[in-house]
């Protein structure tokens, strides 16, 4: 628990590359010694560079192959001319890295600091990822221990320093500015160039329908509405700035300012009297309320954290542009991102998981063979005691009967216990799986693709 406890806490500071274990070829082995650039007059490894980069590539094809489905061939892809995506990358990482050290410099003043506590941590789960890795997969990497727990620290700084940077961010919005409507709509398209005039004549006059019948009933359903005159039809809720405000921050709407301009006329829960007709279809507009408080706020706080997004950028430019900062091209240009090498981080807890659940199925196969077993001794004695029975005459003592029921009694007694017995199996496999899954649900694994 302890020694959980502390993985735990070190992915809280420096995310999964805390305690993962990555894998990779297709490349030539880089020296991780080299200095690729210094900040400031402290010089960075490479190795440090190298391994926050394969993170970041192990996400992103991680996170290509959640929403895709499948991976793609990504980095050897040009971004523009002449410069790659893998390319890109490994610029943009080592920036990061060389803001890092700046971050650390700078952290005194914002009142930042890595505990002893944090080292302890942070030391331990570096050995433990050199510990974790192949000898192939590290020396890929071309980091040291050493450099795995300056990127811990680093990664840490750059953590904890982004709320003190925006702490003094201006978070005064006015109520006016920001007030979000709400309201529900029906949009009947009339764009596609497969209409002719006589079908978008049809679709207003199915327009002019749904809002005749809501005007009728302004609190009735409007998507169950919809859908009687057409199933093709459904009612969708929107938010809006009710107020006309020239504030950037609020942004435009992204509805037709006809649908606006006559939403910002109603009263809630009123229905506006006619269809309205945009370039790209018409629309029935229901007011539902002047003031969506949950909106209001949602739009308060997207403002307030573009304000901090900004601040911190400007800020965290600033400090690349002063400091003193020099790069080896030559060094940097051994690192490479392709599709050809790639990396993966794979969650120990997924491979626990799985472990857990082929154990628990094979405790599960045990039961069921010895309950089959049990069963089948248990017909096998049965059979017997009515065979002997039989052949028994009625002349038969007492004695011999007792004795023949005494025979089926010991075999159903021998069928129970060895039914307890693959039960008994069944439960520790289970138990046994159930604490393997729980030893560590901290710790990562990955593989070679």
């Amino acid at each position: 628990m302890k020694e959980m406890a502390k993985r735990t806490a070190v992915a809280g500071l420096a995310g999964v590359m805390a305690v993962s274990v990555l894998a990779g070829c297709g490349e030539k082995n880089l020296d991780g010694t080299k200095t690729v650039a210094t900040v400031n007059g402290t010089e960075v490894p490479l190795g440090v560079v190298s391994l926050y980069a394969r993170q970041q590539q192990a996400q992103t094809e991680a996170l290509y192959l959640s929403l895709m489905g499948d991976s793609m061939a990504i980095w050897d892809t040009e971004v523009e001319e002449g410069v790659t995506y893998g390319q890109q990358l490994v610029d943009q990482c080592l920036e990061s890295v060389e803001l890092m050290y700046i971050m650390k410099e700078k952290a005194g003043d914002f009142g930042v600091e890595v505990t002893e506590e944090d080292q302890s941590a942070i030391g331990e789960a570096a050995a433990a990822f050199i510990e974790e890795n192949t000898e192939e997969t590290l020396e890929a990497l071309g980091v040291s221990e050493e450099q795995v727990k300056t990127l811990l620290e680093l990664e840490t700084y750059y953590t904890r320093m982004r709320d003190p940077i925006v702490a003094d961010v201006d978070t005064e919005i006015p109520e006016d500015e920001v007030q979000q409507a709400g309201f529900t709509y029906v949009s009947i398209n009339t764009s596609s160039e497969d209409l002719t005039e006589e079908d978008k004549e049809t679709r207003k006059e199915q327009a002019q329908e749904i809002l005749d019948k809501m005007l009728a009933d302004p609190e009735a359903d409007m998507d169950e509405t919809a859908k009687e005159v057409s199933e093709d039809y459904s009612a969708l809720s929107g938010n809006f700035a009710f107020n006309e405000s020239d504030n950037e921050e609020v942004g435009e709407s992204t509805y037709a300012e006809e649908v606006i301009t006559a939403l910002r006329g109603l009263e809630d829960g009123e229905v506006y009297d006619s269809v309205i007709e945009t370039d790209t279809g018409y629309y029935i507009v229901r007011l539902d309320t002047q003031y969506d408080e949950e909106a209001t706020e949602s739009k308060k706080e997207s403002i307030i954290s573009a304000r901090e997004s900004d601040l911190y950028t400007e800020t965290t430019d600033g400090w690349l542009e002063e400091a003193d900062i020099t790069t080896d091209e030559k060094v940097l240009e051994t690192l490479v991102v392709t599709d050809s090498h790639g990396f993966t981080i794979q969650s120990a807890e997924t491979e626990e998981t799985e472990a857990a659940d082929e154990t628990s199925e094979t405790a599960d196969e045990t039961a069921d063979a010895a309950e089959e077993d049990a069963d089948a001794d248990e017909t096998e004695a049965e059979t017997e005691t009515d065979a002997a029975a039989e052949e028994e005459t009625v002349t038969e003592d007492a004695a011999e009967t007792e004795s023949a029921e005494a025979e089926a009694s010991d075999a159903e007694e021998e069928t129970g216990t060895e039914t307890d017995s693959g039960s008994d199996t069944a439960e520790e496999a289970e138990t046994s799986a159930d604490g393997t899954e729980a030893e560590d649900t901290a710790a990562d694994t990955a593989d070679a693709e």
